[in-house]
């Protein structure tokens, strides 16, 4: 029989305030964004936070306590949680998410996610790529068939001779995959979906934004902060990721880091690194999380 998460017990004073945190700090993060879809404009770098991984900012600043948290009932009643998703009340009203239901839906999505994060965190950072991968992406592509309206800084040709002229060494699968054609036996190795664990590493800017997708794949038995923490980071690596990329961000108010000079690639590495460093601690974070929940398998 499987063991129950020990469970933290939260007044009404002590949880309500920690979920009106989150949603204001949810909301400041979200507020560019709502307010031009609003307007239905589109943003090349943020948008892909929300395209790619399919963030909703509802979603985000849905608060969940983490697994092993209960929430005592508020003199109204029991927490919103209680009509959620995995969430279960007891006669007292108080809220607590039932892991064992999760687990009983999700245990292998869990157990993948472990064990990636765990291989991932074992290996030292690699930053000798200098975000080829954006590049690879539209080596000698028709431009009429580029992801982004965004003018190519160095124009065609230069881009070209730019991915010509470094050896590409993308460890990421989910972006090795969208590389033309023409790009993808310039790449070190072959990357595939089954060989992804053993692949990873954490100065992999995608590697490292991809935190982001474990935390919401990883639903209720994340605290809100870990998430937010995590979307944070994502939208920070992201800026670079278009900053080192072909594209001119200038119209966007974004300098290039010239990947192509020298001291492009030094800032590159240096914000790399810092990156590497954040995103082992957050999988450090998501890993207990994990561990924490494996007692009910």
């Amino acid at each position: 029989m499987s063991q129950p998460v020990h469970a933290e017990r939260l007044a009404p004073a002590d949880w309500r305030p920690l979920a009106d945190a989150h949603q204001a700090r949810a909301d400041a993060l979200t507020a560019a964004h709502r307010a031009r879809k609003a307007n239905c404009e589109r943003h090349p770098v943020d948008d892909f936070l929300y395209d790619y991984y399919g963030v909703k900012p509802s979603l985000l600043r849905r608060w969940h306590p983490g697994a092993g948290v209960t929430l005592a009932a508020t003199d109204d009643g029991p927490a919103e949680h209680a009509g959620w998703r995995w969430y279960r009340a007891d006669a007292d009203g108080a809220v607590t998410l039932d892991v064992e239901a999760f687990l009983a839906d999700r245990a292998d999505t869990v157990a993948y996610i472990r064990e990636l994060l765990t291989a991932t965190a074992a290996r030292p950072a690699h930053t000798g790529c200098f975000g080829m991968h954006e590049w690879a992406m539209v080596y000698r592509q028709d431009d009429t068939r580029r992801r982004h309206t965004l003018p190519l800084r160095l124009g065609r040709e230069g881009t070209d001779a730019v991915v010509e002229q470094h050896p590409l060494r993308c460890t990421h699968f989910d972006a090795f995959r969208f590389f033309t054609p023409e790009a993808v036996p310039r790449n070190r190795e072959p990357l595939t979906r089954e060989t992804q664990a053993a692949r990873e590493q954490p100065g992999c800017l995608h590697a490292n934004m991809d935190c982001l997708k474990w935390a919401l794949k990883l639903g209720p038995l994340v605290p809100g902060d870990l998430l937010l923490d995590c979307f944070e980071l994502a939208r920070d690596i992201r800026t670079l990721d278009m900053q080192a990329s072909p594209y001119d961000v200038s119209s966007l108010g974004e300098h290039a880091v010239a990947v192509e000079t020298p001291e492009g690639k030094a800032e590159y590495v240096r914000r790399q690194r810092d990156y590497a460093t954040r995103s082992n601690e957050l999988r450090r974070r998501l890993l207990d999380v994990c561990d924490l929940v494996r007692a009910s398998e």
